[in-house]
């Protein structure tokens, strides 16, 4: 089990015991051994324990270096088993409903033994939870919106979570002997931003092994239909995942119908109209049902249509890669002789707003920079909170300038052939102001500007805070711009026309937060921008080494966005960077 892995149970650990009630020092003493494990580099935890020296570490007693062990060298802790097993699973399943924390879970179990989603709903809307001390009508009122916003966004799933589930149930289907051909289509292959369900194209020598191995996955929960050319099951998290087996002349037709979107297939059904042909999931045939134009392609040298480019030349159009097929004319750019290429994960050389454990995040700066010298990156942009952001431990002035020389000494040991810049995400103030003073900015590469507080200002003043802070002129980048958490918070009113306008005449990079919960500047937001010179950067806000992962889904973003290489800053070599950045200073 990592590090990061143990230190989520210290974690849950404490969250538990504060359900129970138990002595608030035996609970933060697990919170401040998670973040001590933190701050140990892997293979320094591993000497430790092979020592039995893990108690010397400032946070970490007797009592919790023998917990951590237990689970580095077993993966699993028995005291952990009981104390979940221990508490009523409807108090945790409480923890995910917005502005309930472990205090208020036990006031409402205890005084109106509320241990369910269900109970608190009928509590707050007969009014009693108002009635309770520390709570009151506008706290009520938030619950009921959160349990509300819960329940809608519980039947979409964030594309991440899909996807990784999604990648093993195709390479499964592959795998199988009966199998030809497999993809996955719908809102997954598109790349939305939050995914319903999973869809599966598979053509098949034989059908009911394959519908047997699909309903017999693991993690299924319920097999939900199942028949000679569909199945759907359901898996413990809800996600549910359609499977549909066509045959191989069929293949190239069912993706493109299943992989959408309906407004991408009605023009695409109107074009072929327009030709005198009908297009459907089931081929591309004459509109009078003479004649296919299978027929037609083998005549121009293919036995058949083989891939979707081949249906898109079919009808005059070159290939229209998934990510764009939503109605938003992609057809007509389809129809031009110069298409631009979009931008594809190998053109990434590096990212900006990374955290490490100086602030937020879950690992060193020799382990983020290590992290990112096994993706191949020429360089790797250091960005921990500023003094503001205390609930993440941001950094003060004295502390930004230690970890500004800390970075300095990295780069010129030659420890990493990744070069590391340093950063700040500072936090921009409710009036707009920057979080530290222009001296200390200066200090560094560069500065990332972000909210993190005051979420309820109206459209107006958080446009115009938003504009003041682009204004200033040590300002490199914008983060996450709306401040939305997808599925969880819907982002702060913005009027984005004068904010992309603001940044491109002060020449401001927005940042495409690449985390799968932000996903933030929205790709509906970059086409027009980019083409009017905004500059992009593709930045995983990664608080720990596996999220320097996230550009995955911050590409798919920007080529949903009709993105390019040449309008993103992370595309670029080092050198350039560099001359970008001293710019700006």
């Amino acid at each position: 089990m990592t590090k990061n892995e143990i230190a989520d149970i210290l974690e849950q650990i404490g969250t538990l015991l504060e359900l129970k009630g138990e002595n608030p020092f035996k609970i933060r003493a697990y919170a401040s051994g998670a973040r001590a494990l933190e701050a140990i580099e892997e293979s320094e935890l591993d000497r430790l324990i092979a020592e039995e020296s893990l108690q010397s570490v400032k946070g970490i007693g007797e009592a919790l270096a023998q917990k951590i062990t237990e689970l580095r060298t077993t993966g699993k802790l028995a005291f952990f088993e009981k104390l979940q097993a221990s508490i009523e699973p409807g108090l945790v399943e409480l923890l995910q409903i917005p502005g309930l924390g472990p205090k208020k879970i036990r006031a409402l179990h205890g005084q109106l033994g509320i241990a369910s989603i269900a109970a608190l709903s009928e509590a707050c809307r007969a009014g009693r939870v108002a009635e309770l001390a520390g709570f009151g009508e506008k706290t009520q009122q938030k619950l009921l919106e959160g349990i509300a916003n819960r329940e809608a966004y519980g039947r979409r799933h964030l594309w991440w979570d899909a996807y990784e589930v999604a990648a093993q149930i195709l390479l499964g289907l592959r795998a199988l002997p009966d199998v030809v051909r497999a993809e996955h289509a719908g809102s997954l292959r598109r790349g939305l931003e939050t995914v319903g369900d999973l869809d599966f194209i598979v053509a098949a020598r034989q059908v009911a092994p394959v519908v047997d191995w699909f309903c017999a996955q693991p993690g299924v929960k319920e097999v939900t239909a199942r028949g000679e050319t569909k199945a759907s099951v359901r898996f413990s998290s809800g996600l549910q995942a359609d499977l549909r087996l066509v045959p191989e002349d069929q293949f190239v037709f069912a993706l493109h119908h299943f992989t959408g979107s309906k407004a991408h297939n009605v023009e695409m059904r109107q074009r072929a109209l327009a030709r005198g042909l009908s297009l459907s999931e089931w081929g591309l045939v004459s509109a009078a049902g003479e004649g296919t134009v299978k027929e037609k392609v083998g005549a121009a040298g293919a036995a058949r249509m083989v891939t979707e480019a081949d249906l898109f030349a079919a009808l005059g159009l070159r290939f229209i890669p998934p990510e764009l097929r939503e109605g938003m004319g992609e057809i007509e750019w389809a129809e031009r002789a110069d298409l631009p290429r979009l931008v594809e994960e190998s053109d990434l050389r590096g990212a900006f707003h990374n955290h490490t454990t100086a602030s937020d995040g879950r690992n060193t700066l020799a382990e983020m920079t290590a992290a990112a010298e096994a993706l191949g990156w020429e360089y790797l942009g250091i960005a921990d909170h500023s003094k503001s952001s205390f609930q993440a431990n941001g950094l003060s002035e004295e502390r930004l300038l230690r970890q500004v020389e800390e970075i300095r000494v990295l780069n010129a040991s030659g420890r990493f052939r990744t070069h590391v810049f340093s950063g700040t995400e500072c936090d921009i103030l409710p009036d707009g102001r920057l979080d530290f003073d222009d001296d200390t900015l200066r200090q560094v590469d560069y500065v990332v500007a972000s909210v993190h507080s005051a979420f309820t200002q109206s459209e107006e003043e958080m446009t115009r805070r938003l504009i003041r802070a682009i204004e200033h002129p040590l300002t490199t980048m914008l983060g996450h711009v709306t401040g939305r958490l997808l599925l969880r918070r819907e982002g702060y009113k913005l009027d984005f026309g004068k904010v992309i306008d603001a940044a491109i005449a002060h020449g401001v990079i927005i940042e495409l937060n690449a985390s799968p919960w932000r996903l933030d500047l929205d790709w509906r937001h970059w086409h027009r921008a980019a083409e009017r010179g905004l500059v992009c950067s593709i930045n995983p806000d990664a608080h720990e080494t596996s999220g320097l992962l996230h550009v995955k889904a911050g590409v798919l973003a920007a080529r949903k966005g009709w993105l390019t290489r040449d309008a993103i800053l992370t595309t670029r070599p080092l050198k350039d960077v560099t001359a970008y950045l001293q710019r700006r200073r």
